[in-house]
């Protein structure tokens, strides 16, 4: 009797060339391309386009209502394709929640390599992300499709918001304290991943991570204090902190050791990192002033790429409080202050406390 044969699923990260928000084009080319984009001057309705580098567009429909649109996706960042699924639309959502908006539907962006894949693996990655959209309270309302050298999946994510509590990335003041609200370490947990050096605690806390809805961002529209917010994603904590800096015309400081998800300051004193930190560093290091004495493990974790993180709140440091019991109570745990704004030119220095 012949023996069965069983086949060998394929990985999902071994078909792509990079993954999640690592995917994306270092800060500086991105800026060089967009430098050439026309001035949105013309178009009086538009509140927010490309000129400042925020999480989403936003168009004023009314004085009671303003859509936010956004699009984001990327290759796989694990091999489990629901939780691909659940967060690369968890990574879409949160730019809507990040303009301070709710999310009204969805539409998915799908590309697959069809002779690789089952039929059953990609509709796992839909399913996963029609699972998070459900809790987030909006359909998948379409999508398209297309057949592509390597997976990717994402979502066009719309919302809405009052236009008078947008939150943008370019409106904190000089004094605002700086709330993370989620921990680093995205990037060095998926390269360990990759590498087969991630066990199942670490594995588990990247899940938990990058599937936690933002959704604590539609509540701080409005909120007493609220200067600005962005989410920190491919640029790591000090690019999007650069954005609010540029977008603001103020100084940046880090003042406070950023909370870091279990297992990732042993994985970065062993080395680990990804190559979308180097490119970052290389792309914006010369706006940052490290302490000579700070580690490169360190410096690598501040320009990690976080897939689905948190979001950065610039905020009054009467408000700061209120804001972190919000975010707290909301689940976001490690949120904590990590800095402030003051008065300087586009930069930031880095001053951890001894």
């Amino acid at each position: 009797m012949t023996e069965a044969i069983t086949e060998t699923p394929v990985r999902l990260t071994s078909l792509a060339h990079g993954g999640g928000c690592g995917c994306k084009l270092s800060p500086k080319v991105l800026r060089e391309i967009l430098a050439g984009m026309p001035a949105a001057a013309a178009f009086p309705n538009l509140l927010v386009g490309t000129e400042t580098s925020d999480d989403a567009a936003v168009w004023r429909l009314n004085d009671e209502q303003a859509l936010v649109a956004t699009t984001d996706f990327f290759m796989p960042v694990v091999d489990d394709p629901r939780d691909f699924g659940r967060i690369a639309a968890t990574n879409a959502l949160s730019d809507v929640y990040a303009m301070g908006a709710t999310p009204i539907f969805a539409l998915a962006i799908v590309g697959m390599p069809v002779g690789k894949l089952p039929v059953e693996t990609i509709g796992a990655i839909l399913a996963g992300g029609a699972e998070v959209c459900a809790a987030a309270g909006v359909p998948v309302a379409g999508g398209h499709s297309i057949d592509s050298v390597e997976p990717i999946y994402g979502l066009v994510a719309l919302g809405l918001v009052h236009p008078d509590k947008l939150l943008k990335n370019n409106t904190a003041r000089a004094g605002d304290v700086l709330i993370l609200t989620k921990a680093l370490g995205v990037g060095v947990l998926s390269a360990a991943f990759k590498q087969e050096k991630l066990d199942a605690a670490g594995y588990g806390a990247l899940i938990a991570s990058t599937t936690q809805l933002n959704k604590v961002g539609a509540e701080l529209a409005g909120m007493a204090g609220v200067h600005a917010v962005t989410d920190v994603t491919g640029f790591g904590l000090l690019g999007h902190a650069l954005e609010m800096c540029r977008g603001a015309g103020l100084a940046g400081e880090i003042t406070a050791t950023p909370p870091m998800l279990p297992g990732v300051e042993a994985l970065a004193k062993a080395g680990m990192r990804t190559g979308a930190a180097v490119r970052n560093w290389e792309s914006y290091g010369h706006e940052v002033t490290l302490e000579a004495a700070t580690p490169d493990w360190r410096r690598d974790i501040l320009c990690d790429p976080q897939t689905s993180g948190g979001l950065l709140i610039a905020v009054d440091p009467a408000g700061a409080e209120a804001v972190l019991t919000l975010t707290h109570s909301r689940g976001f745990m490690a949120a904590a202050k990590v800095g402030q704004m003051a008065e300087g030119g586009a930069s930031i220095r880095v001053r951890f406390p001894a």
